[in-house]
């Protein structure tokens, strides 16, 4: 519990005390992470000062955390330079002119759970549809945190479903099934929740009257869109889709006079500078966390949820309570299956549980909690792009929490019924025992002392 109480720390002083002022406002998120990874350092105990110091610095600067940065990075500088060129106004403009009122949420929606899926990251799919969300939300007169957040559960979609998402890989692999089996399986709960979502986005796009006038459309301006959208669904990485896409909206810019080389040049520093503080609080966030860690505070959580288990459903169950708990101290969907899915495959076998619906599990639920944490990382960039609030968000990630609803359904009602049958795994011949096991042996890594 003391490894646990940096996270209450930061409850009680971000949201507990904002709860009481009445005004997410009054206490910045960066001095909450700052006071409770001070209160971290402070209270881990049998350590110098300074290797506590290093186990926090390292946990603000694994690579995986300084690849997100890279990412903030160059969706600021993409996001400030495309709309300062009259990107976002053009494919506004397209879309009021391609969709009615009525439909335009349910594009919205659609849109995000095609590219997430083509692409496999959310953060991607966040990056590139977000500044056409917060241009239509500016032309129809939605609300802004509705239209960002249905691009953030649409993009969560295709996180869980990719065949190339990060999430799917972690949670095939910690099982031991294919990509494509894991994906029959994982339809059966997603693919549910997508369609509740399409009725809820047509209900409440009714009230929305698209404008009757619009400007002419400019193609060429947005060009620079369309290829960071074509890239990423031909499966390109996201930082080279960013970086191609920036260098088009300088090129189309300075040919056509919106930009010359020096306002291209301030326009990109505007646009990662306004990244700062999501990269402060991005890395406060990972050396907090790692801290948390390294006391065992995850370990605690996991032997005290899997210390009473006596069925199928109680395993399923703890399986999710436990990658969703996870989920919410690492804040990332990946690790958190990385770190659980060890337990998960020893559950799975114990209960005689299909490795596929125990991967499709790990991967809803995680999924399912970072699409509503609003330290995750998809949620604080699309609160970068739009200027908003995290917490602004809560009220309308609707996707998010009916992917939860039907995991919980998952388990409770045993569907899909293929795969909560009891399973049996197939035996392993000798010669596939010994090869399993020399692989493992050259695998190994050597310790790192401190």
């Amino acid at each position: 519990m003391l490894a646990l109480s940096p996270l209450f720390v930061f409850i009680v002083l971000y949201l507990i005390t904002s709860l009481i002022a009445g005004d997410f406002y009054k206490i910045p998120i960066t001095v909450a992470f700052m006071l409770s990874s001070i209160y971290a350092i402070a209270t881990s105990k049998g350590k110098p000062i300074m290797h506590r110091i290093a186990v926090y610095s390292r946990g603000a600067g694994t690579s995986n955390l300084m690849l997100m940065l890279w990412i903030f990075v160059l969706a600021g500088a993409f996001a400030a330079s495309a709309k300062g060129m009259g990107c976002v106004d053009a494919t506004v403009n397209l879309t009021l002119t391609l969709l009615p009122g009525c439909v335009l949420l349910v594009g919205l929606f659609l849109a995000s759970c095609f590219i997430s899926l083509a692409v496999g990251t959310s953060v991607g799919t966040i990056v590139a549809l977000m500044p056409i969300a917060l241009g239509l939300a500016q032309s129809t007169g939605a609300s802004l945190a509705m239209i960002s957040a249905i691009v953030i559960g649409g993009s969560f979609f295709g996180d869980n479903l990719s065949f190339i998402s990060d999430t799917t890989i972690a949670s095939t692999t910690s099982q031991g099934c294919q990509p494509r089996d894991k994906f029959r399986a994982n339809a059966w709960i997603a693919i549910p929740a997508a369609v509740l979502m399409i009725v809820v986005y047509v209900f409440l796009g009714l009230g929305i009257q698209a404008p009757t006038e619009v400007p002419d459309i400019q193609i060429v301006k947005v060009l620079p869109y369309l290829a960071v959208l074509i890239a990423a669904l031909c499966g390109v990485n996201v930082m080279v889709v960013l970086t191609g896409g920036l260098l088009l909206t300088g090129i189309i810019g300075i040919a056509d006079g919106s930009y010359n080389l020096i306002s291209w040049f301030d326009a990109m520093g505007k646009g990662i500078i306004g990244m700062g503080e999501l990269i402060i609080i991005t890395m406060m966030a990972g050396g907090l966390l790692e801290i948390v860690r390294i006391n065992g505070g995850i370990n605690y959580i996991t032997q005290k949820l899997t210390a009473r288990i006596n069925s199928n459903r109680g395993a399923e169950l703890s399986v999710g309570v436990l990658v969703s708990l996870v989920g919410a101290c690492t804040a990332n969907n990946t690790v958190a299956i990385l770190t659980v899915g060890d337990i998960a495959k020893n559950i799975a076998e114990k209960y005689h549980i299909d490795p596929r619906k125990m991967a499709s599990l790990l991967d809803t639920f995680s999924c399912c909690v970072q699409g509503l944490i609003p330290y995750g990382a998809q949620i604080l960039i699309a609160a970068g792009l739009a200027g908003l609030n995290p917490l602004e968000f809560m009220p309308w990630l609707f996707y998010p929490i009916a992917l939860g609803v039907a995991s919980i359904f998952a388990v409770i009602f045993r569907y899909p019924r293929k795969y909560s049958l009891p399973y049996i795994a197939p035996e392993i011949t000798d010669s596939e025992s010994s090869e399993k096991a020399e692989n493992n042996i050259q695998s190994e890594e050597l310790p790192i002392s401190s």
